[in-house]
Protein backbone atom coordinates (compact mmCIF):
# COMPACT_ATOMS: atom_id res chain seq x y z
CA UNK A 1 0.00 0.00 0.00
CA UNK A 2 1.18 3.17 -0.59
CA UNK A 3 1.43 5.90 1.90
CA UNK A 4 -0.07 9.53 0.70
CA UNK A 5 3.02 11.45 -0.07
CA UNK A 6 3.92 8.63 -2.67
CA UNK A 7 0.18 8.68 -4.08
CA UNK A 8 0.67 12.13 -4.92
CA UNK A 9 4.10 11.89 -6.69
CA UNK A 10 2.12 9.23 -8.45
CA UNK A 11 -1.21 10.82 -8.74
CA UNK A 12 0.10 14.34 -9.93
CA UNK A 13 2.33 12.69 -12.80
CA UNK A 14 -0.67 10.77 -13.99
CA UNK A 15 -2.93 13.73 -13.76
CA UNK A 16 0.14 15.81 -16.03
CA UNK A 17 0.45 12.95 -18.60
CA UNK A 18 -3.38 11.84 -19.12
CA UNK A 19 -4.97 15.65 -18.52
CA UNK A 20 -7.87 16.18 -21.19
CA UNK A 21 -9.56 19.62 -21.92
CA UNK A 22 -12.99 18.79 -21.14
CA UNK A 23 -16.25 19.39 -22.83
CA UNK A 24 -18.60 21.93 -21.73
CA UNK A 25 -21.18 19.30 -21.09
CA UNK A 26 -18.69 18.33 -17.91
CA UNK A 27 -20.80 19.97 -15.15
CA UNK A 28 -24.08 19.29 -16.35
CA UNK A 29 -24.78 17.27 -13.55
CA UNK A 30 -23.63 18.86 -10.80
CA UNK A 31 -25.38 21.93 -12.31
CA UNK A 32 -28.80 19.94 -12.45
CA UNK A 33 -27.64 18.48 -8.63
CA UNK A 34 -27.05 22.59 -7.40
CA UNK A 35 -30.78 23.77 -9.07
CA UNK A 36 -31.84 20.66 -7.08
CA UNK A 37 -30.46 22.31 -3.52
CA UNK A 38 -30.69 26.08 -4.54
CA UNK A 39 -33.44 27.15 -2.41
CA UNK A 40 -32.02 30.15 -1.27
CA UNK A 41 -32.24 33.66 -3.94
CA UNK A 42 -28.63 33.96 -3.38
CA UNK A 43 -26.33 31.03 -3.18
CA UNK A 44 -22.64 31.02 -2.54
CA UNK A 45 -20.70 28.57 -4.63
CA UNK A 46 -16.54 28.44 -3.74
CA UNK A 47 -14.66 27.47 -6.50
CA UNK A 48 -10.83 27.13 -7.17
CA UNK A 49 -8.26 28.43 -9.54
CA UNK A 50 -6.88 25.88 -11.81
CA UNK A 51 -3.48 25.12 -11.95
CA UNK A 52 -1.16 22.26 -12.31
CA UNK A 53 -3.67 20.25 -15.35
CA UNK A 54 -6.37 20.52 -12.66
CA UNK A 55 -10.21 20.22 -14.18
CA UNK A 56 -10.69 23.78 -15.45
CA UNK A 57 -13.38 24.33 -13.43
CA UNK A 58 -14.04 28.07 -14.86
CA UNK A 59 -15.15 25.97 -17.80
CA UNK A 60 -18.21 26.37 -15.40
CA UNK A 61 -19.10 29.94 -16.18
CA UNK A 62 -20.06 28.76 -19.81
CA UNK A 63 -23.45 28.04 -17.54
CA UNK A 64 -26.09 30.95 -17.16
CA UNK A 65 -27.68 29.34 -14.00
CA UNK A 66 -24.17 29.65 -12.72
CA UNK A 67 -23.92 33.04 -13.55
CA UNK A 68 -26.60 33.96 -11.01
CA UNK A 69 -24.45 32.75 -8.30
CA UNK A 70 -22.27 33.98 -5.54
CA UNK A 71 -18.96 32.91 -6.84
CA UNK A 72 -15.69 32.58 -4.31
CA UNK A 73 -12.57 31.78 -4.31
CA UNK A 74 -10.14 30.54 -1.86
CA UNK A 75 -7.54 33.06 -0.17
CA UNK A 76 -5.08 31.26 2.25
CA UNK A 77 -4.11 33.13 5.55
CA UNK A 78 -0.61 33.69 7.08
CA UNK A 79 -1.96 31.47 10.30
CA UNK A 80 -1.96 28.21 7.52
CA UNK A 81 -5.96 28.77 7.23
CA UNK A 82 -8.20 29.86 4.13
CA UNK A 83 -11.39 31.77 3.51
CA UNK A 84 -12.95 32.43 0.56
CA UNK A 85 -14.16 35.53 -1.12
CA UNK A 86 -16.69 36.76 -3.51
CA UNK A 87 -14.96 37.43 -7.14
CA UNK A 88 -16.81 37.95 -10.43
CA UNK A 89 -14.96 36.38 -13.37
CA UNK A 90 -12.47 38.29 -15.09
CA UNK A 91 -11.62 40.42 -11.77
CA UNK A 92 -7.77 41.20 -10.71
CA UNK A 93 -6.18 37.99 -9.07
CA UNK A 94 -3.02 37.93 -7.34
CA UNK A 95 -0.22 35.23 -6.70
CA UNK A 96 -0.57 33.85 -3.20
CA UNK A 97 3.01 32.22 -1.77
CA UNK A 98 2.07 28.82 -3.61
CA UNK A 99 1.99 30.31 -7.06
CA UNK A 100 -1.88 30.05 -7.14
CA UNK A 101 -4.11 33.24 -7.89
CA UNK A 102 -7.01 34.58 -5.72
CA UNK A 103 -9.03 37.53 -5.18
CA UNK A 104 -7.05 40.78 -5.25
CA UNK A 105 -9.62 42.59 -3.67
CA UNK A 106 -11.05 41.26 -0.35
CA UNK A 107 -14.06 42.38 1.67
CA UNK A 108 -15.38 40.14 4.17
CA UNK A 109 -14.97 36.30 4.28
CA UNK A 110 -18.20 33.97 2.87
CA UNK A 111 -18.97 30.70 4.28
CA UNK A 112 -20.10 28.81 1.07
CA UNK A 113 -22.99 26.55 0.71
CA UNK A 114 -21.54 24.47 -1.90
CA UNK A 115 -17.44 23.74 -2.60
CA UNK A 116 -16.03 22.44 -5.82
CA UNK A 117 -12.65 21.41 -4.17
CA UNK A 118 -9.60 20.04 -6.23
CA UNK A 119 -8.52 16.88 -5.85
CA UNK A 120 -5.35 14.76 -6.91
CA UNK A 121 -6.57 11.41 -6.02
CA UNK A 122 -10.17 10.05 -4.82
CA UNK A 123 -11.98 6.87 -3.62
CA UNK A 124 -15.26 4.79 -4.12
CA UNK A 125 -16.07 6.03 -0.32
CA UNK A 126 -15.78 10.09 -1.46
CA UNK A 127 -12.11 10.56 0.68
CA UNK A 128 -9.51 12.97 -1.29
CA UNK A 129 -6.24 13.38 -1.40
CA UNK A 130 -4.75 16.76 -1.63
CA UNK A 131 -1.98 18.52 -1.68
CA UNK A 132 -0.69 17.40 1.90
CA UNK A 133 -1.09 21.06 2.87
CA UNK A 134 -4.32 20.89 4.67
CA UNK A 135 -6.50 23.77 4.21
CA UNK A 136 -9.63 22.08 2.66
CA UNK A 137 -9.61 19.13 5.08
CA UNK A 138 -9.15 22.38 8.61
CA UNK A 139 -11.89 24.77 6.48
CA UNK A 140 -14.53 22.13 6.20
CA UNK A 141 -13.71 20.39 9.91
CA UNK A 142 -14.35 23.60 11.22
CA UNK A 143 -16.77 24.87 8.87
CA UNK A 144 -19.38 21.75 8.35
CA UNK A 145 -19.65 21.53 12.26
CA UNK A 146 -21.16 24.99 12.66
CA UNK A 147 -22.97 24.74 8.85
CA UNK A 148 -24.14 20.85 8.07
CA UNK A 149 -25.68 22.23 4.79
CA UNK A 150 -22.25 23.17 2.83
CA UNK A 151 -22.27 20.51 0.85
CA UNK A 152 -18.93 18.77 -1.37
CA UNK A 153 -18.03 18.04 -4.79
CA UNK A 154 -14.44 17.30 -5.39
CA UNK A 155 -13.86 17.73 -8.99
CA UNK A 156 -11.15 15.05 -11.00
CA UNK A 157 -10.54 13.14 -13.85
CA UNK A 158 -12.01 9.49 -13.53
CA UNK A 159 -8.14 8.14 -14.19
CA UNK A 160 -7.82 9.93 -10.57
CA UNK A 161 -9.65 7.56 -8.73
CA UNK A 162 -7.81 5.20 -6.50
CA UNK A 163 -8.76 1.68 -4.90
CA UNK A 164 -8.93 2.93 -1.26
CA UNK A 165 -6.98 6.22 -0.14
CA UNK A 166 -5.40 6.15 3.40
CA UNK A 167 -7.42 8.35 5.66
CA UNK A 168 -6.58 10.09 9.28
CA UNK A 169 -8.72 11.71 11.78
CA UNK A 170 -8.65 15.11 9.89
CA UNK A 171 -9.65 13.71 6.40
CA UNK A 172 -13.17 15.31 5.63
CA UNK A 173 -14.79 12.94 3.18
CA UNK A 174 -16.52 14.91 0.06
CA UNK A 175 -20.41 14.76 -0.44
CA UNK A 176 -20.32 14.13 -4.12
CA UNK A 177 -17.29 13.49 -7.04
CA UNK A 178 -17.50 14.55 -10.07
CA UNK A 179 -15.62 13.17 -13.11
CA UNK A 180 -16.20 13.28 -16.89
CA UNK A 181 -18.39 10.44 -16.99
CA UNK A 182 -20.73 11.64 -14.05
CA UNK A 183 -21.42 12.60 -10.56
CA UNK A 184 -20.98 10.15 -8.14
Amino acid sequence: MFGKDQLRKKYFSIRKKKYIKINPNFFNPFIKLLKKKNKKKIFNLSCYYPTAYEVDVFQIFESNFINRLNILLPVVARNNSMFFYKWKKNEILKINQYGILEPATLSKPIVPDAMLVPILAYDKDNNRLGYGKGYYDRYLYKYIKKYKNIFTIGVAFSFQKYHKLPTSINDVRLDYILTEKGIY
